[in-house]
């Protein structure tokens, strides 16, 4: 009888551990973050009493990670040291993944963001070189052309798997099919924010479209926003839309910047191959 009493126990409590196995831990409609947007302390330091455009950038609660997005460039850290290009007022983000699981997918996890706003009246700290090559020296505004004046300005050129030699020249289709907008300029400028103006012939005196340009955290990449393009990025029938990227279709490498010549490259254009465009400063 004490065997059978034993056996028993077990099985009740084995029946006890069934039970609480397939009960829920915890009511998952309850589950929230443990802080809020509010409780990420952002600061800003600017150089110039507050005026210049030498900035740290510095999250100051205890126990959150995540990044900035200072929109010229994203950094995983809590603190960022940046000399910023464009006067104005502008707004940077820190943005933190938390361990809040959304519809129960592990990978879908809710982020919480805060922003802080940034006025920069002086540009007391030097920029980066590119931006006075592309801009001008006196970040006055620059208007850029296609280098009509040498051979090769607008080809065809190999693909990574080929080599990836943007001045290596499979087909110069600038010699039979040149762009509509060959004539065209590109001006860009950094009043109140990083400026691109596309204009389909240079004489024009409105542009045709405007939008953004941005660099990426080491100069090697070109962006186009706004939902506009450079210069002969569309390519034309003749060409059947060759120089068209199949990545990310208005970002470019940066193959050439100095203050007399931009050289752009895509290795993903739409004919299995490289594209590239060579422009130079308009001539007053």
């Amino acid at each position: 009888m004490k065997a059978i009493r034993n056996i028993t126990t077990l099985i009740v409590a084995g029946a006890m551990i069934f039970i609480g196995a397939c009960e829920p831990i915890e009511d998952r409609d309850k589950l929230k973050n443990t802080y809020e947007a509010d409780d990420i302390q952002l600061e800003v330091i600017q150089t110039a009493n507050g005026k210049g455009n030498g900035l740290t950038l510095k999250m100051n609660t205890p126990g959150v990670i995540g990044y900035w997005d200072y929109l010229i460039d994203k950094k995983f850290t809590d603190e960022v040291k940046v000399i910023f290009p464009i006067p104005g007022t502008h707004t940077f983000t820190y943005h933190v993944t938390t361990p809040l699981i959304k519809g129960g997918n592990p990978s879908d996890r809710e982020v919480v963001s805060k922003t802080i706003q940034v006025t920069i009246e002086e540009l007391d700290q030097e920029l980066p070189a590119d931006y006075y090559d592309l801009v001008g020296a006196q970040l006055q505004g620059k208007s850029w052309v296609f280098d009509r004046g040498s051979a090769n300005w607008w080809y065809m050129s190999p693909n990574p798997a080929n080599g990836g030699n943007p001045f290596g020249v499979w087909w110069n289709a600038s010699e039979c099919c040149a762009p509509s907008d060959q004539a065209g300029k590109m001006v860009f400028d950094l009043d109140g924010g990083a400026n691109y103006s596309y204009y389909t012939d240079a004489d024009n005196a409105e542009p045709t479209a405007t939008g953004t340009f941005s660099f990426n955290g080491d100069f090697t990449k070109f962006n186009i926003g706004g939902g506009i393009n450079i210069l002969g990025a569309d390519g034309t029938a003749d060409v059947n839309g060759c120089a068209k990227s199949l990545g990310s279709f208005a970002q470019f490498t940066i193959v050439e910047l100095t203050a007399e010549r931009l050289v752009l490259y895509i290795p993903d254009a739409s004919c299995t191959s490289g594209w590239t465009w060579i422009f130079v400063p308009e001539e007053d």
